[in-house]
């Protein structure tokens, strides 16, 4: 912790690495202690950044993969032992680091026998690949494999709708966070004049950057998403900035604009991710396992159907389903069910 309490009590909010590991190449591991602050200053801060950290900071992923002579995902091609979709999830599932914001194109053109992994791709000089064993797939024969790879960098999921299978060419549902976890606890000192909060935070990245990174990116996120509503001054019923003046619709108008967005709004809410839940980090990662990604996804399970998932005692259950409740009024389905 910090050596003179005291004295940094009457400073700015200052923060402190405690711990820094490497677990794996796609494993890093960090652990932060943040203070001083007044009392709940520490849940607001926290929860903004564990936010920030989980859906603002960006990573890269391949999100598309050319086949040559592919008809659908559950093809198969004869000396290839994996099937065209298990090639998918195992090329979602590589680790880049890109320096550029632009798309990318990467290939992977090998011939067998031979076990593929991520570090026969070839990439351009701005993307890294973080883990060249990550495996692909195993060549049994004395054939050729050749794929086209595109890789993108983004924020947060994206979940692809199905389309029709073009030239050989498949869509894949990205995961473009670094960031895998984070945990804060928030602790009590006196520094001799009043009770003031320390925070410490845990976060886990998948090697493209390190938790000091991470945390430095979600702060600078939050930053730029509020920095514009510093310059917005009320005037009677509207608010106007420096650039733009935003009315604010009557009360009638707004119910009307309610009304018509109600099936939208549920649309948007299912969308939603499960990291808005804050569940504890052994239910996250059982779910995220499961494929459960948003709350559409978790509503087609019961409690019962949770329950069968691999270390998702009946503690998890009822974590997963006060969290449910009490950040978006919705309850677990009696009996699994298909959201429409």
């Amino acid at each position: 912790m910090f050596k003179n309490e005291r004295l940094i009590s009457q400073q700015q909010i200052q923060w402190k690495c405690l711990e820094s590991k490497t677990e794996n190449k796609r494993l890093q591991y960090g652990r932060f202690a943040i203070s001083p602050f007044q009392r709940g200053q520490a849940s607001t801060v926290g929860t903004a950044i564990r936010r920030a950290l989980l859906q603002e900071v960006r990573g890269s992923s391949i999100t598309r993969a050319k086949f040559h002579k592919v008809v659908h995902e559950y093809s198969t091609i004869m000396g290839l032992q994996e099937t065209i979709h298990d090639v998918l999830v195992n090329l979602k599932e590589i680790v880049l680091k890109s320096d550029s914001n632009d798309i990318q194109e990467g290939f992977l053109s090998v011939t067998g026998p031979k076990v593929v992994t991520a570090g026969d791709t070839l990439l351009p000089s701005c993307v890294k690949i973080i883990d060249n064993s990550q495996y692909v797939t195993t060549i049994t024969q004395p054939i050729s494999l050749h794929i086209e790879l595109k890789i993108e960098k983004d924020r947060g999921y994206r979940i692809e709708k199905p389309e029709k299978y073009k030239d050989g060419q498949f869509v894949i549902d990205a995961v473009f966070m670094p960031v895998q976890n984070v945990n804060y606890s928030i602790h009590l000192f006196d520094n001799g004049r009043a009770t003031q909060e320390i925070s410490f935070m845990e976060i886990w990245t998948n090697g493209s950057l390190t938790p000091h990174e991470a945390l430095s990116e979600a702060s600078k996120k939050l930053i730029e998403l509020l920095n514009p509503l510093l310059t917005i001054i009320e005037d009677g019923s509207s608010f106007k900035s420096k650039e733009d003046s935003i009315i604010i619709a009557t009360e009638s108008t707004s119910r009307q604009l309610q009304f018509n967005n109600t099936s939208k709004l549920e649309q948007t809410l299912f969308e939603t991710f499960i990291d808005q839940l804050e569940l504890p980090a052994r239910a996250f990662n059982c779910l995220k396992r499961s494929e459960i990604h948003t709350i559409a996804d978790l509503l087609n399970y019961s409690r019962e159907d949770l329950s069968r998932i691999k270390n998702f005692g009946q503690k998890s259950v009822d974590q997963v389903s006060k969290a449910l409740w009490e950040r978006f009024g919705k309850e677990l389905p009696n009996k699994k069910e298909t959201i429409t």
